[in-house]
């Protein structure tokens, strides 16, 4: 049977309503936040309030009892009009409550997972460390065992969510022992924010995602419960790897989201905007150059619903949303890029939308894996064995 990603009607209400509000509260107000590096916490509340971050959870722990494809769906429509906005339910999504949700013990969901979902406060995923990059595996921050607590020392980098003023946690990846080849064995420990110990540095300068909390941390001699260990101890690597496998079709959503917003935005100026006498739009030079944004922006969307419709029915989905990730960040970059050119100068001026899509299109093709990454994953899919 041919596939149908077309939406039901309970999705395209979703669709709708975050459309409605991506353009009618978070543009007005995200460019000037977006300039003085602010987070948009009022923005954030809101989406709390609509229930967004709680979309793909159960309602007994204060979801909204949806799926991936409902957060894919509320995703693209916010990186639309601003990515600042969409990666901070993302990453508050499938990075922060996630891990509990797919691998947290029944008193860690019922601690977390309700103020979680309603918004009022964020999870931070700590797994990238300065000296690691795309080596997620080579983690150095341990954690040891001193009777009932984990003492944990190291440090994380490049992680959203992790120093607003309602961040309440960061789960975080640390050394736990050694098999018997030798090799670390990894686990994830829940690490409350304000914990003695736990430092949170100033936020990055960024080249965009201006108004996202982006952070690097430091843990020395960080005390908390073993029974703050989520998961089985020794599995935090593959329990991250999973997650990140899902965050995948998460961030191909959000790309494809600022794929479509450089088109929309671009659309608008090629009618408007008048040279030699008539719009620049009449001419076949940018209606060429459209038509191509368009249909990059449309096969990105079919990639990442299809990936997501693999995941909601059990199926496998590691290699399509790997493709999705590898096929939508790089169509961002390319209508970004081409939207940047139809504005002219305009495209270079900060008062455009496009110009902070322009900024905020490269690290997709960097964050929740690397494009080489990707093409590692799909590879290996295939049969073919990595380095």
């Amino acid at each position: 049977m041919a596939l149908d990603h077309r939406l039901t009607p309970e999705h395209e209400e979703l669709r709708r309503t975050v459309e409605a509000f991506a353009h009618d509260v978070v543009a007005p107000k995200i460019g000037d936040l977006y300039e003085r590096h602010e987070f948009p916490y009022e923005i954030v509340r809101e989406m709390g309030r609509m229930g967004l971050f709680g979309l793909p959870f159960p309602e007994e722990y204060g979801g909204m009892g949806g799926d991936y494809l409902a957060l894919g769906i509320a995703l693209e429509e916010l990186a639309r009009v601003d990515s600042s906005v969409a990666i901070t339910l993302e990453a508050g999504v499938s990075l922060g409550a996630m891990p509990l949700h797919l691998f947290g013990t029944e008193e860690q969901k019922r601690q977390w997972l309700p103020r979680m979902c309603s918004g009022e406060i964020l999870g931070a995923f700590g797994l990238t460390e300065p000296d690691g990059g795309s080596d997620a595996g080579g983690t150095r921050t341990t954690a040891v065992k001193d009777g009932d607590e984990w003492v944990i020392n190291g440090s994380k980098c490049f992680i959203t969510n992790s120093g607003t003023d309602i961040t309440g946690l960061v789960t975080v990846t640390a050394v736990t022992g050694r098999k018997a080849d030798g090799r670390p064995e990894i686990s994830s420990i829940i690490v409350p924010s304000g914990t003695p110990g736990f430092t949170v540095a100033a936020p990055y300068s960024k080249v965009g995602w201006n108004s996202s909390d982006t952070r690097e941390l430091a843990f020395d001699n960080v005390r908390v419960p073993l029974a703050n260990l989520v998961g089985q101890e020794g599995r935090g690597y593959a329990q991250f790897l999973r997650i990140l496998d899902e965050g995948r079709i998460a961030i191909s959503a959000l790309a494809t989201g600022l794929a479509q917003g450089c088109v929309d935005e671009s659309v608008k100026y090629a009618k408007e905007r008048k040279a030699f006498g008539r719009p620049i739009g009449d001419n076949q030079a940018i209606q060429f150059k459209l038509a191509d944004m368009e249909m990059r922006a449309h096969m990105a969307r079919i990639g990442w619903r299809d990936a997501a419709s693999r995941l909601v029915a059990g199926e496998p989905f590691k290699k399509e949303a790997a493709i999705a990730k590898l096929y939508s960040s790089t169509v961002a970059v390319d209508n970004a890029r081409d939207a940047t050119q139809i504005h002219g100068g305009y495209g270079f001026m900060n008062e455009y939308p496009v110009a902070r899509m322009w900024r905020d299109s490269k690290i997709l093709e960097i964050g929740e894996g690397t494009s080489e990454v990707q093409r590692m994953l799909i590879a290996r899919e295939l049969g073919f064995a990595g380095q």
